[in-house]
């Protein structure tokens, strides 16, 4: 991204984006009973309570009566259709990281597997977005978290802290290929989920290959453990690779999440936040719900003189619904150099 003179003021920046991940599928319930979501109406709700509070896109996950997470396509399916009802302008982004499971004989599915987490091009009502992580990586969630981020809750369970230590995101290049190309099928866009500069990287090269043909909308997630650490250099590194006409989020964990947030306001990059994040606020002195959350995002913003994108105003800068026919068209869109003609080794001035 070319940042030029006056990028910091408020006028010359996008409205704020604020996407909330409220169903915490990570914590059980009694982590936080008062805020996690377990009936199929409170969850509607809670994404009423986060539209309202001033968040536009939905980081949807389900949770069953049990208050295990879901892998039942009807849930997925109930959720969505639920949130439609309530909150038609409200953009739904269904968190990727899913598998299927049979109904029939209620047989678990194998964690992530390949061909049940294409069925996410397959949901009825269709979202908005589905997260899309391209390369596999390790996803250990606990490596930059402190011992008080996890005390007193699940994550501090000697079983579940070994789980998510170990946890892998399998994304090789066959599966994202076919996934991306199922959605954009099913006329879902593929909100990519970046761990560094190496992901992106891959999805520029899958853009020039023609494999996606849309607006590159991204999030840039900084929770370490496999994917960057929250520091301003990894997201400098990544701002300057990103084409000019890509839309960045930003994303981090337990405390990482309201500082990464704030620097990426000020830049006029995009913000995520929810329980699904962190449970505490900056102190640990609490819990903070996730529309205590975005509140304070909206407070911060409004300090900043950054006003918040309506619900149709984030549609318009996602570009939801826009796809594209070739390649070229694709890069030229999204503020890329086109592809090389011949023998150049590159572009130092993009073409007029």
């Amino acid at each position: 991204m070319n940042f030029l003179d006056g990028h910091l003021y408020p006028e010359n920046q996008q409205p704020l984006i604020i996407t909330a991940a409220p169903y915490a599928p990570g914590w059980i319930p009694s982590d936080f009973p008062e805020d996690i979501p377990i009936t199929m109406e409170e969850q509607i709700q809670k994404a009423v309570d986060c539209y309202e509070a001033g968040a536009t896109v939905l980081h949807l996950h389900v949770r069953e009566a049990d208050g295990k997470g879901s892998k039942r396509l009807s849930m997925f399916n109930e959720l969505i259709a639920g949130v439609r009802k309530a909150v038609p302008e409200m953009v739904i982004q269904v968190g990727g990281s899913i598998s299927f499971a049979p109904e029939d004989d209620g047989s678990a599915a194998k964690w992530l597997s390949d061909d049940t987490r294409h069925m996410l091009a397959e949901l009825d009502p269709k979202p908005d977005q589905v997260t899309v992580t391209v390369n596999t990586t390790q996803m250990n969630v606990t490596e930059h978290a402190g011992i008080d981020d996890f005390k007193g809750v699940s994550r501090g369970f000697p079983h579940l802290y070994a789980t998510y230590k170990d946890m892998i995101v399998p994304s090789n290049p066959s599966w994202a290929e076919e996934h991306i190309r199922r959605l954009s099928a099913a006329g879902i866009q593929s909100a990519f989920q970046c761990y560094n500069i190496n992901s992106f990287e891959t999805i520029e090269r899958m853009i020039r290959r023609g494999v996606y043909k849309g607006p590159l909308v991204m999030n840039w997630v900084a929770i370490s453990g496999g994917m960057d650490q929250a520091n301003i250099y990894n997201l400098a590194n990544f701002l300057r690779a990103a084409p000019d006409g890509s839309v960045i989020t930003v994303e981090s964990s337990v405390l990482n999440v309201l500082p990464v947030n704030m620097i990426g306001m000020a830049l006029g990059l995009h913000v995520r936040c929810g329980i699904e994040d962190v449970l505490w606020n900056q102190t640990r002195t609490g819990k903070m719900s996730s529309v205590e959350q975005i509140k304070q995002l909206v407070r911060i913003a409004g300090e900043l003189g950054r006003p918040i994108a309506t619900a149709q105003q984030a549609r318009d800068i996602l570009k939801l619904d826009v796809f594209y026919e070739t390649a070229d068209e694709t890069l030229r869109e999204n503020g890329f150099a086109p592809n090389r003609n011949g023998g150049t080794q590159g572009f130092l001035r993009k073409p007029i």
